[in-house]
């Protein structure tokens, strides 16, 4: 479903990916894991087209978007779960959900159901202020704005960030579940461990590299991503 072909990125001068290639099979769920500053979420946005690659091709569903619009990517089934949440926190839980089907209405209502069928506190609280809710509840908030463009492919930016660990399991099942329907995950994360447990393929980056990829049981049982992010 998606294939990153030599891509590198800059920020100015800043190479800050160099000559990424990796490869989302459709249905699957796939991770890029690494250190803070390592290039994940700079990968994410190059996938969305907020930051447009120097060199490389992007292709989606066989198809070159490497220069397409951001707003076209939603369109065509692509869709960012960002870092941080990034709600409108003035504006109320519905009104965050109708804005994250701004650009692909289509399917309104029964993403809507989705939504509230996988989140119900959301549905319970539809009128109240997004920055009123605690931090689990805008994390579901993020995910359910992201499940209303009716995307084919999530990109998760480290949605595990500043969720207590019980938190962290509830957000591992639903992850779950939404592969488990069909929907296409690609998850950026520096919880390694949580990562690997949910994901059938990984790579690993560093200094804005693919240093190692591989299914995830063979990343988990590799001595060097033991020793550096699984403290054994």
């Amino acid at each position: 479903m998606l294939r990153l072909e030599s891509i590198s990125t800059y920020y100015g001068k800043f190479e800050a990916i160099k000559g990424i290639s990796l490869s989302v099979e459709r249905g699957e769920m796939s991770a890029l894991i690494g250190a803070n500053g390592a290039g994940k979420t700079t990968t994410l946005k190059t996938i969305c087209g907020i930051i447009k690659p120097k060199k490389g091709r992007i292709f989606f569903e066989n198809q070159d978007i490497t220069f397409s619009e951001t707003v076209d990517r939603v369109k065509g089934g692509i869709a960012y779960c960002p870092e941080g949440r990034k709600l409108f926190h003035d504006m109320t839980v519905m009104e965050n959900l109708e804005m994250g089907a701004y650009t692909r209405p289509q399917g309104f209502k029964e993403n809507l159901r989705t939504v509230f069928d996988l989140f119900s506190v959301l549905d319970q609280r539809r009128a109240q202020r997004a920055g009123s809710l605690s931090g689990g509840e805008q994390q579901m908030l993020a995910i359910g704005r992201t499940l209303m463009s009716g995307p084919q492919l999530i990109l998760f930016d480290e949605p595990s960030t500043g969720l207590a660990p019980i938190l962290v399991l509830e957000l591992m099942k639903v992850i779950k579940f939404l592969n488990q329907k069909g929907r296409t995950i690609l998850l950026v994360e520096q919880n390694v461990a949580f990562a690997l447990e949910i994901v059938q393929k990984g790579y690993i980056i560093e200094n804005g590299r693919i240093v190692l990829g591989g299914d995830s049981s063979e990343l988990k049982n590799n001595d060097e991503v033991r020793k550096a992010y699984l403290g054994g």
